[in-house]
């Protein structure tokens, strides 16, 4: 028989302390959607972001708030730091991942559309062009283009000066416009293209997918090596039409297929038994669809079903 411990009791804190970490905790929510939606866009990963958020409130939980001029530049500042150190980890992660990468998807408020830089900021075509940025350079145009912070807060966030991210602002920039989507793509286009896709895929009609896929249409499945998906990007709207009139998607009913709002923009989920199976979201420039992901992976699948708060 084990020797019985005398019971611990808990040390009340000083009302001092117990009032500075109640403020630190109150500044903190006010500003845990904004701070979650940096972390998101610089790594992709909602589960990793939640990681950067824990991080920065323990940092935060420490920090005297009367040597603290501007709390919400503060916040960011440790997320960025945070996410930057994640990014590592990431990446390592990346290169061993089975198959095609793509960001986790996340069921978004209807506020989130009607942000049309939000929306494109967390969009999943905008999220994979951010994939091809180093993760300086993604810290700072995310900072910047989304988030319209100077380049002073953005130089101590990232540990260069301010002329040094001058530089990389306008070197993300460029890189990124070369690679963006043509253009915002109005809801109401975003629907009715979807709408008629997902009619072609449930009619298993061949002509009526080729009619929405652009000529250089990619299909990217994600299954991580846990479920199955092409390990390879299918290219150019013949293949793409075949896979989708003869695989997974056609073998099911149409009440198995429901449109949603996902990361901002239009999208379908397939649930098989009442449990979800796949999300995929579309890239459309000039009204055809020229992207396709679809993500399988369970691992991403978990923050689909109640929407996430995203704020800038």
């Amino acid at each position: 028989m084990s020797e019985r411990s005398e019971p611990v009791m808990d040390t009340p804190e000083p009302p001092a302390d117990r009032g500075r970490v109640d403020s630190a905790t109150e500044v903190f929510v006010a500003h845990r959607n904004l701070l979650f939606t940096v972390a998101y866009e610089m790594l992709g990963s909602a589960a990793d972001a939640e990681d950067v958020l824990q991080e920065t409130w323990l940092r935060w939980a420490g920090v005297d708030l009367d040597h603290v001029r501007d709390r919400r530049a503060y916040l960011v500042r440790i997320t960025t730091r945070q996410a930057l150190g994640r990014m590592r980890t990431l990446r390592r992660r990346k290169e061993s991942y089975i198959g095609p990468w793509l960001p986790e998807p996340l069921l978004t408020a209807p506020d989130v559309a009607h942000d049309v830089v939000l929306a494109d900021s967390v969009s999943m075509a905008m999220l994979l062009v951010l994939e091809t940025l180093a993760p300086v350079e993604r810290a700072v145009f995310v900072l910047r283009e989304v988030f319209d912070l100077g380049y002073d807060e953005i130089a101590e966030a990232v540990g260069k000066t301010p002329v040094a991210v001058r530089q990389i602002a306008h070197r993300a920039r460029t890189h990124v416009a070369a690679r963006r989507p043509r253009g915002v793509v109005p809801l109401a286009e975003a629907h009715d293209a979807l709408r008629a896709f997902q009619r072609a895929v449930e009619t298993g009609d061949l002509q009526s997918l080729l009619d929405k896929l652009a000529p250089d249409v990619v299909l990217v499945g994600d299954g991580g090596g846990v479920v199955q998906a092409a390990l390879t990007p299918v290219v150019g709207a013949d293949q793409v039409a075949h896979v989708l009139a003869t695989g997974r998607l056609s073998t099911i009913n149409a009440a198995s297929l429901q449109p949603a709002q996902v990361n901002g923009y239009p999208a379908l989920i397939l649930r098989l038994d009442g449990e979800v199976d796949t999300v995929l979201a579309v890239r459309i420039d000039d009204g055809l669809i020229t992207g396709l992901y679809a993500v399988r992976n369970p691992e991403k699948l978990s923050r689909i079903e109640q929407p996430t708060t995203l704020h800038r």
